[in-house]
């Protein structure tokens, strides 16, 4: 036996010795919790629905036809554009913050962190609210353009897509921050010395040695936005009422408003595949890629 196949099987050996009980419990869980779930969730998108709502257990593939529909793919596609759009957002103002944090003292560090932290401990519903009231009518924003005389709408000035793009920046961001954070504060910030001292540019020192550098924290950032921006129907549905339509806002419709169930699951099993396809394409495009960090391929 050649002594890579010793070390192949002493390699699997560990790996069967350190594969026991104390891992039953988390499989476990997984299985009841999450897969089982999604199991009865792709079985009910095959279904067919009851005249009263409910279900008939009767397979069928018109559920996942629909999804086909113009309607239905417009707003894939609008929900495919905002989140894309948010995610961008959060990446250009979340670099600085997370460059400001890694660069300052111990101390301030600590407290900055603090205060990026400090949303999370409210609720969702009540930081939307807060939007809303802002923006609403009777709020300041609209006090305020009334007192200088500037003419404005008021129901478009509550509610439109752009206020939506606000609301999601501002609830994910921090998404963003704490991975360009955590692979900020492992750079080695000896590297922009060195271009400096060679009269790098800015924008060469950025694109060239510091993204290169943390390209895996800016794909889990970009990550952590975009795949629940994909699902999100709070902020839209507050902020952008009619005007807004995305998928999330469909799937809560099929389910709590028509009852349609199996459509309902059909949308939840493509949104589903669509979370497991664009992460993998984002992780592919920002740390696969060596074209865009001007490196060859072995």
């Amino acid at each position: 036996m050649s002594s890579d196949d010793k070390r192949d099987k002493r390699g699997l050996k560990i790996f069967k010795n350190r594969l026991n009980w104390p891992g039953v419990p988390a499989f476990t869980w997984f299985f009841i919790f999450v897969f089982l779930p999604t199991l009865i969730v792709l079985v009910l998108s095959f279904m067919k629905r009851g005249t009263y709502g409910g279900i008939e257990w009767q397979g069928q593939w018109e559920n996942y036809g629909r999804l086909w529909d113009t309607t239905y793919f417009k707003i894939f596609w609008e929900s495919l554009k905002l989140a894309s759009s948010t995610a961008t957002l959060c990446f250009l103002l979340g670099f600085p913050v997370a460059w400001a944090i890694a660069t300052v003292g111990q101390r301030w560090r600590n407290i900055l962190l603090l205060m990026i932290a400090i949303p999370f401990l409210t609720n969702l519903m009540i930081r939307v609210y807060a939007i809303k009231v802002l923006m609403g009518q009777d709020g300041p924003i609209q006090w305020l353009l009334a007192s200088l005389g500037i003419p404005f709408d008021p129901f478009q000035l509550s509610q439109n897509k752009a206020l939506v793009i606000y609301g999601m920046t501002t609830t994910y961001l921090p998404f963003m921050v704490f991975p360009l954070y955590s692979a900020l504060e492992k750079f080695d910030f000896g590297l922009v010395e060195a271009a400096q001292d060679l009269r790098a540019s800015s924008w060469t020192i950025a694109t060239k040695i510091i993204l290169p550098n943390i390209r895996q924290g800016v794909a889990n950032g970009l990550i952590l936005v975009f795949v629940p921006c994909m699902g999100e129907f709070v902020i839209p549905d507050l902020l952008g009422g009619a005007k807004v339509m995305l998928l999330g806002n469909v799937l809560t419709e099929q389910f709590l408003k028509f009852r349609h169930w199996p459509f309902g699951a059909a949308i939840s099993c493509f949104l589903i595949m669509c979370l497991l396809f664009f992460p993998w394409l984002i992780n592919r495009l920002v740390v696969g890629n060596k074209k865009l960090y001007g490196e060859k391929s072995p």
